[in-house]
């Protein structure tokens, strides 16, 4: 088989009568760049693997949930598809929240998921995907399983292409397991466009709305950074001094977070975006919903007087936009025309954003000083990768980021994704030093993760901020009726062992409670290649302040 595909990226295929599906396919990952293969393998996966190709590699999770969330990671950090392969429905179904955020993340993912023979099929047998293709929406762009084994390959290509295009997103094939050994043909890799340029009538009308506004305000969401737009926003807000903010529950870094512009994040609540943006005329949404809301809200969606536009690469978000303009295409693009087309008037600079003030350490330690500690310690390229939803606030005032591709989360609120999308950060940015901030409650969706980060040998620092309990539903509780002091059913969280866990795992650990034991875990862990682990007993409750 290995000189089979030599031969074929070459352009001398062999003949096709000793092609099979699996030679098409692999010839196909190869020249699509997806040589590196997500998965934890079930037996109706195993032919894929036979002869496995020694340029590629196999990244084994533990769970499927802990595979898909590898490779969002990865795909993320590569800019390119990553491949997935599942087992079957319990396979598929394991992986489905991290599905569904890939889905949200706009992640490129071409994802196989093993199915039994398709002589067997008609009789219901044992592992069999009764509905497939139906199983994983509607959180997958497309979904198939190819009418005839040599379709396979064919089925492959589409995928990658669909899950390339904007807004790109997660791919589901499903391969009944005697079909990769059936004969097929090597497929031609084709140059498919992957960008829209936005329409220049809308820019255009974008533009002249810029250009008349007394006070603007950007607001940046993930899509900047996915579509490489990230200098081209400094730009564009430099020109017109306006204020920067970020989209609710963005998952990427769109704007320097130290820049003067930088205004600070919108909540995901209607009134008090309203109340933040109260000041501005004209609000441009780049790359970011307008809005994205967590609780019911009423009244308007921006300031009175005030007018929405949009640029977003989405379509089905250009739908629901509640009022305004929305260009649809390529946030890059976008962005590079209006620079063309604007003429900003001369503005005087907004305030600037109050800094927080410094924490000083407490015992225990507050999640700001931990934060605080790993902005004034980190590595200067370093990678943040963080599933804290109670610290979030915390970290946006304390840890702020300051690069592009600085910074990953995940856009859907479903956990189970930071662990994991911290060793494929680490595996598609070799060299880079990555920060998995992870909750103790977050951590135990997937905490398989360590294992592979250990296996890997990969260059992590996962920081668990440990206050033995579910704090996000404990703080939100109050806005559902809760009176003070009432408790939370199931959202206790004692008795974890992390350093036990990690160790077990292979992963060098340690538990931290002062600030001069924070100080030295840090400076131990980043000075190594390998992963470690710190888990740091914090309380952020009213009564340890």
């Amino acid at each position: 088989m290995q000189e089979a595909l030599s031969s074929a990226t070459r352009g001398a295929h062999p003949r096709a009568t000793d092609v099979t599906v699996r030679d098409a396919v692999c010839d196909l990952m190869r020249r699509f760049g997806m040589t590196t293969v997500f998965g934890n393998p079930g037996s109706t996966e195993l032919p894929l693997f036979r002869n496995f190709p020694d340029d590629f590699r196999y990244v084994l999770g533990l769970q499927e949930a802990v595979v898909v969330g590898m490779a969002d990671g990865y795909a993320q950090a590569t800019r390119n598809a990553a491949f997935v392969n599942l087992h079957s429905a319990a396979g598929v179904g394991n992986a489905m929240g991290n599905i569904f955020t890939a889905f949200k993340n706009r992640t490129p993912m071409v994802i196989t998921a093993g199915q039994q023979a398709r002589s067997m099929l008609a009789l219901d047998p044992f592992l069999a995907s009764r509905e497939a293709t139906e199983l994983p929406k509607p959180y997958v762009k497309w979904s198939v399983e190819p009418a005839r084994a040599e379709d396979v390959p064919h089925a492959i290509a589409r995928a990658y292409y669909l899950a390339m295009m904007p807004p790109r997103g997660p791919v589901l094939v499903s391969v009944p397991v005697d079909d990769w050994d059936r004969a097929a043909e090597f497929l031609p890799v084709r140059v498919v466009s992957r960008q829209v340029r936005p329409d220049p009538v809308v820019l255009d009308q974008i533009a002249r709305a810029l250009d008349a506004a007394a006070r603007p305000a950007f607001v940046v969401g993930g899509a900047v950074d996915r579509d490489e737009a990230f200098d081209d926003v400094v730009r564009l807000a430099e020109a017109h001094n306006a204020r920067v903010f970020v989209a609710p529950m963005t998952g990427r870094c769109g704007f320097p977070e130290d820049h003067s512009l930088f205004a600070g994040f919108l909540p995901a609540m209607r009134e008090r975006i309203v109340s933040l943006l109260a000041d501005s005329d004209l609000v441009f949404a780049i790359g970011a919903p307008a809005f994205t809301y967590h609780v019911e809200g009423f009244g308007a969606h921006v300031p009175p007087g005030a007018k929405l536009v949009q640029l977003i690469d989405d379509p089905h978000t250009a739908s629901w936009t509640p009022e305004g303009i929305a260009a649809f295409g390529s946030i890059r693009l976008g962005l590079v025309d209006l620079l063309a087309r604007t003429r900003p008037p001369a503005r005087s600079l907004p305030p600037a954003r109050v800094a927080a003030p410094r924490v000083q350490p407490t015992a225990p330690l507050s999640t700001a000083y931990v934060l605080q500690s790993l902005a004034e310690m980190r590595p200067a390229e370093s990678i943040i990768v963080e599933e804290a939803p109670s610290a979030r606030p915390v970290m946006q005032a304390h840890l702020p980021i300051l690069i592009s591709e600085g910074f990953f989360t995940m856009d859907s609120g479903g956990l189970g994704y930071g662990m994991p999308a911290a060793v494929g950060v680490a595996l598609g940015k070799p060299g880079r030093r990555v920060i998995g901030i992870i909750g103790d409650g977050s951590s135990l969706y997937s905490i398989q993760s360590i294992w592979s980060a250990a296996r890997l040998a990969l260059p992590i620092t996962f920081v668990i901020l440990n206050n033995r309990r579910y704090a996000a539903l404990q703080d939100f509780a109050p806005a559902f009726g809760f009176a003070a002091q009432e408790p939370v059913q199931g959202t206790d969280l004692p008795d974890l062992d992390f350093v036990a866990i990690a160790t077990g795992m292979g992963c060098p650990a340690t538990r931290v409670h002062t600030a001069d034991a924070l100080r030295d875990a840090l400076d131990n862990a980043f000075a190594s290649n390998r992963p470690m682990l710190i888990n740091v007993e914090v309380d952020d409750r009213p009564s340890s302040k």
